[in-house]
């Protein structure tokens, strides 16, 4: 029988494992970073990465804003919210592992990390919605296969 995240956390109040999916980049990679989660002391707090769980799935993800009962919730690489209320979150992010050295969330590099990725987050938006819109003018115009291939020119 396979032991879930929540049973590791009750039983050891850490996890240790590989990230898996991009929503977190460029801070965490897919099948190449570990990630350290722990049972939090308390609330989390905005800045804080919440382990969740959202159906049959586990989470890992930004905590923008902090509400009385949830949380607004967003990976680094995606631009939709998502209400998470506090019965959800399971863990808090409190270290990384890349390329065999350990790095905890209280380094200064980290936190220099989390407030420029925060600060340029409206101009990532507004190019995510025109590169959107661009590729969908480019379908419509039936142009999208000539463009990718042009772009993979170097």
């Amino acid at each position: 029988m396979k032991t879930t995240f929540e049973e590791l956390l009750a039983r050891d109040g850490r996890l240790v494992y590989k990230t898996k999916g991009t929503s977190m980049e460029p801070m965490l990679r897919q099948n190449r970073d570990l990630v350290v989660i722990e049972v939090p002391a308390s609330r989390l707090k905005k800045d804080d990465v919440a382990f969740y769980r959202r159906g049959e799935s586990y989470v890992l993800h930004r905590v923008v804003d902090v509400k009385e009962d949830r949380y607004l919730i967003r990976g680094d690489n995606t631009y939709t919210l998502e209400n998470v209320p506090d019965r959800a979150v399971l863990g808090v992010l409190t270290g990384f592992v890349r390329k065999g050295k350990q790095h905890s969330v209280d380094e200064e590099g980290y936190r220099r990390y989390v407030r420029f990725w925060n600060a340029i987050y409206p101009l990532r938006a507004v190019c995510f919605r025109c590169k959107r819109r661009s590729v969908g003018i480019a379908r419509k115009l039936g142009i999208l296969p000539l463009l990718k291939k042009l772009l993979r020119r170097e």
